[in-house]
């Protein structure tokens, strides 16, 4: 592996990340509950045609301008990246998220419309539907993958680099294979967990609060967003989890900005999240809280992107 670079693009710990308080860490100590229902003013709601059928998303920004596309992972939607969306529009980019295959208002793209037709979501479902939406947007493009989502970038750069003009993967999954070995106190129980029990659990501590405590408003939107997503997105989600491709090498050598960003208390420990940012020789930003500093951090976590965005238009 080579030799990291405090100058390029590896680790600068100073630099990004919730030790850095200004204007953009008091607006995140602000957020109180946040009604996830409502959209950003002037955001656009849009379809995307996709292989596996049609996709839910959401933009805003001029179409024209620089895009930013982000990823929500599994269980999630668009609405994960709503407080972060207006920072990067506002800076002249062109935002857009959606609904992974099988998630709330994708819900009904799957498998079954692929040609010809399978049984079940996998890599290569995720990846295509992916290159799909990059290719809707003006490309290059800024790529935030989100827990799961960022082992779709990660399968995509390695497929098609030139679609992208930056990775970011945030809380995603620092190990291959066998991702869940990691996780605090469920790791040694995840070798024998299959797919459909795995998912049963996993939305069962998303519904209840024990994996992450919420707001009562996060709450309510994620409680409502499950009535569509299918259980079957989520039971393979999980069992593609159980097997992560190993490709710390190849972006290792990508000569792209890379950063990696994770909450303090993420499911995975910070070290082996710092571990995987050395591997691949990314930039990381550790924020305060969970597993989800799109939604406690976004102010700060749309900072540390504009930054990075702004030295790779220097490149």
């Amino acid at each position: 592996m080579a030799e990291l670079d405090r100058n390029g693009y590896g680790i600068d710990p100073e630099e990004f990340g919730s030790a850095l308080v200004d204007a953009a860490a008091l607006l995140d100590a602000e957020l109180g509950d946040v009604d996830w229902f409502t959209p950003p003013p002037g955001a656009v709601h849009r379809s995307i045609d996709v292989p596996s059928g049609r996709l839910a998303a959401m933009t805003l920004g001029n179409p024209g301008n620089p895009s930013v596309v982000l990823v929500p992972g599994a269980t999630g939607s668009k609405e994960d990246f709503s407080l972060m969306m207006p920072d990067l529009a506002n800076a002249g980019y062109f935002a857009l998220s959606y609904d992974l295959a099988g998630q709330y208002q994708s819900a009904a793209a799957g498998p079954e419309n692929l040609v010809p037709p399978r049984k079940h979501y996998d890599y290569r479902l995720f990846v295509d539907d992916f290159l799909a939406v990059l290719e809707t947007t003006a490309t290059p493009v800024h790529v935030v993958g989100y827990s799961f989502a960022g082992i779709i970038a990660q399968l995509a750069y390695g497929e098609r680099p030139e679609l992208f003009r930056s990775l970011t993967l945030l809380s995603c999954p620092p190990e291959p294979g066998q991702s869940f070995r990691g996780v605090s106190r469920i790791g040694r129980f995840s070798t024998w967990v299959n797919g459909r029990v795995g998912a049963a659990l996993l939305i069962w501590g998303i519904r209840s609060g024990k994996v992450v405590h919420v707001p009562e408003g996060r709450r309510r939107f994620v409680n409502y967003r499950f009535r569509f997503t299918r259980r079957a997105s989520v039971r393979d989600i999980y069992t593609l989890m159980q097997n992560v491709p190993d490709l710390r090498q190849k972006l290792a050598e990508a000569p792209l900005p890379k950063f990696v960003a994770v909450g303090e208390h993420d499911l995975w420990p910070l070290q082996l999240h710092r571990l995987f940012a050395q591997s691949i020789r990314a930039r990381i930003g550790v924020y305060r809280g969970g597993h989800s500093p799109s939604e406690t951090s976004p102010h700060e976590f749309s900072r540390d992107l504009l930054a990075l965005y702004a030295k790779a238009g220097k490149r």
